[in-house]
């Protein structure tokens, strides 16, 4: 399963294929990832085993093919999420393919949806990056001080935080909020979105 077709994501599935006994394993993630045999639709769900339920999740921005997958183990009630380049611990993906009205989209209408108790799983640890620049617009987050010391003590913060720990902390879902209109002197969350990104990309 691929969450879109970068190469540091995508690129060893012809490889791995090839060295397996059975060379008929389905290669899931976005319509452009290397090797790709199926792609499936937004909201679709199918079945890991028998007690986990996997849901594609269609993000397009990082890339036009991102799927975030989240995933549900019906018989301990944990849920996940694994996001690929599309949301990462306090911060989320340049918009390599696509615009700020569609991280927008990808981040507060389809991830922000999911329960809040879903653990983030994203593709690369830029916590501590991510946590310098949010302390420049949000300085009075109190949310984004327990990240800021998680951080500094841990490594990794993959599965550490939450759907709804993100929506607290995490500048880019919470661009609806009077908070970031002013840091960015935008009032639509795209253009706040967009205004976000590239304050965030000048460091």
């Amino acid at each position: 399963m691929n969450t879109h077709h970068h190469w540091d994501h995508a690129g060893g599935n012809t490889k791995v294929l090839s060295s397996l006994a059975s060379r008929s394993l389905p290669v899931i993630g976005g319509r452009d990832c290397e090797g790709v045999t199926e792609t499936p639709a937004h909201n679709s769900t199918f079945s890991i085993g028998k007690n986990i339920r996997v849901t594609a999740l269609h993000t397009p921005c990082h890339t036009q093919d991102s799927i975030c997958w989240f995933m549900e183990d019906e018989a301990t009630d944990e849920r996940v999420v694994f996001t690929g380049d599309t949301l990462f611990i306090g911060g989320c993906g340049k918009f390599f393919e696509g615009s700020g009205a569609q991280m927008n989209r990808a981040l507060n209408e389809v991830l922000a949806a999911l329960p809040d108790d879903t653990r983030v799983y994203p593709g690369h640890e830029y916590t501590k990056s991510n946590v310098k620049f949010l302390k420049k617009v949000l300085p009075d987050n109190r949310a984004l001080d327990e990240l800021a010391r998680f951080a500094d003590e841990n490594q990794q913060t993959q599965g550490k935080f939450t759907i709804g720990q993100e929506k607290a902390h995490n500048a880019f879902m919470r661009v609806h909020t009077d908070e970031m209109k002013k840091v960015t002197g935008q009032t639509d969350p795209a253009a706040v979105m967009d205004k976000l990104r590239e304050m965030k990309n000048a460091g």
